[in-house]
């Protein structure tokens, strides 16, 4: 019964790790409102950062000009940008659907009433037109729609504002095909004085969304960033109650996580930027503030950052900026999913079916593994041989167990037995198993992916529950070859029951990893069959007792 035990022992390590992230989600502090001084302390004391969008109900100054939204639709994005303060109010995936099959473009960000993710940008300092001594500027448009047209490789979207002989042109530069968009400052100085200005991007999110993710998909929703010296940095929104971020870098980034998604802005990644964050009337704000800049009379400057939403797609991201990438978040095993994963999409590359990549991953993990499993089960073999003469030796050194340990060693060293052979394969294919499951559950790649039949979504759970009961039938069949040697009533009723636990306990899972852990079962039969049969002829006890 070794096999069901590492079953066993793997099953109750994912369900104590499941377990302790979803008490973390469930004990995250709740959303509140820090003082007006842990605002200013975001910024390192200035007061000049617009980080709310609460002024969006003031009158706008210097300008007559109603603030309106923009509709700007290319082949990968659909968003809104509001005039007042150039801010993406709302933004759409229409590559990927929020519900398998009813066409309904995935909403990244919006702004609702109970809830709003935004991204703003602006420039603040002496001259800069999002000072929040004024209000935000309202920016003149030519149209109130753009679209990429069929064959264009490239749209721009400017919008202009003339601030005290500053004009300003906030140019957004879309790309075919592309997630990532180019968001300059064209300014012109037409006064007969230095102007000073200072960039900065942030996104702003609604804490309490209303959704807790299940313990089965304990998914991360909150922010992160990227410094020159440490790439990857989770950020949670009962982090930024607890404390503001307030970090200096050349370069760097700052996001928001969700699912399978992410938004970011990547500030020049030339300059010393200041990332930041802070807690405003229950939102979450992370951003990046660059250097201030100094506009002689008569002269002109362009400021730009890019700003991506869109799917986490690894290699794209680690394209748009250092460590960008780890935002797809394999955990303390992501040393081995992301080999994992690359091998996958190798594998996809000729298959072209992701169910067919995951049989085919799981043929080559059990082949790479088979050497340890025979030792494994010629270890597990060895020592039942080996059993009437361990009772011999506990019942002759049973007064003595200083004696004994010698003496089981010495045995072991006789019979050439290793008695913990048996374990080596369990605690190496434990994190295997916990770096697919983060592989199937983080990469956006298998989000709505068909398999064939009626799995049509590997992320998500078998609707007809066949595959945790194949599992379960397939563990039944592995306990009856394999040979026992549990003795004790309350663990044979304990082995006996596995199977029911464990197809109840997958039930919940990705289909993906299901069929994984399937397979993986059928090859491990296939394997103990083959084994069993080569240690019979060395006459090595193999029958169930």
């Amino acid at each position: 019964m070794e096999s069901q035990r590492s079953l066993l022992v793997i099953g109750l390590a994912l369900v104590s790790f499941l377990l302790w992230q979803q008490w973390n989600i469930d004990t995250a502090p709740k959303p509140v409102t820090p003082a007006t001084q842990q605002d200013s302390n975001a910024t390192g004391g200035s007061a000049d950062l617009q980080l709310t969008t609460a002024d969006a109900e003031q009158p706008a100054t210097n300008t007559v000009e109603a603030a309106r939204t923009i509709a700007i639709s290319t082949d990968v994005l659909q968003l809104k940008i509001d005039t007042r303060g150039g801010d993406i109010v709302a933004l759409q995936l229409p590559a990927f659907e929020l519900h398998k099959g009813e066409g309904d473009a995935y909403p990244l960000m919006r702004k609702l009433p109970g809830f709003e993710y935004v991204a703003q940008s602006g420039l603040i300092g002496r001259d800069g037109p999002d000072d929040s001594r004024n209000s935000r500027p309202v920016y003149t448009a030519t149209q109130s729609s753009y679209t990429l047209a069929d064959g264009a490789e490239e749209l721009i979207v400017p919008l202009t504002f003339n601030h005290n002989g500053l004009t300003v042109e906030k140019r957004f530069i879309f790309k075919a095909g592309q997630y990532d968009v180019r968001v300059e400052y064209q300014l012109h100085n037409q006064s007969g004085e230095v102007k000073t200005v200072q960039p900065y991007q942030h996104l702003v999110q609604t804490i309490d969304s209303g959704k807790k993710s299940s313990m089965m998909m304990p998914i991360y929703r909150g922010a992160a960033f990227g410094t020159s010296s440490e790439r990857y940095n989770k950020y949670a929104f009962d982090d930024m109650q607890e404390k503001n971020l307030l970090e200096a870098t050349t370069g760097g980034w700052v996001a928001m996580l969700e699912h399978y998604f992410v938004s970011a802005w990547v500030p020049d990644q030339q300059t010393e930027n200041q990332l930041y964050s802070l807690v405003r009337n229950g939102q979450g704000v992370i951003g990046a503030k660059g250097p201030a800049v100094n506009i002689e009379p008569g002269a002109q400057a362009t400021l730009g950052s890019t700003f991506y939403a869109g799917p986490k797609d690894q290699d794209h991201l680690a394209n748009i900026a250092n460590g960008l990438d780890l935002t797809v978040d394999y955990g303390f095993l992501w040393f081995i999913s992301q080999p994992l994963f690359w091998l996958l999409t190798t594998i996809q590359g000729f298959v072209v079916n992701w169910g067919l990549a995951i049989i085919c991953i799981t043929l080559i993990v059990k082949g790479a593994m088979y050497p340890l499993t025979k030792v494994q089960y010629e270890s597990m073999a060895k020592m039942r041989n080996l059993k009437p003469k361990i009772d011999e030796l506990q019942a002759r050194y049973k007064d003595d167990r200083q004696k004994m340990g010698p003496a089981m060693m010495e045995l072991y060293r006789k019979e050439k037995v290793n008695p913990m052979g048996g374990c080596l394969p369990m605690l190496i294919q434990m994190p295997i198993f916990l770096a697919l499951y983060w592989v199937f559950v983080e990469s956006v790649e298998l989000r709505h992916a068909p398999f064939m039949l009626w799995i049509n979504d590997l992320s998500a759970q078998d609707p007809y529950y066949v595959l945790p009961v194949l599992f379960g039938l397939s563990m039944f069949l592995m306990q009856k070859l394999t040979p026992m040697q549990v003795t004790d009533p309350m663990q044979q009723k304990i082995m006996m029951w596995m199977p029911v636990a464990f197809s109840v306990f997958f039930l919940w899972f990705p289909s993906g990893l299901v069929l994984y852990w399937f397979v993986s079962n059928l090859i491990s039969l296939a394997q103990m069959l083959y084994i069993y049969k080569g240690m019979e002829k060395k006459g090595l006890h193999t029958k169930k007792a």
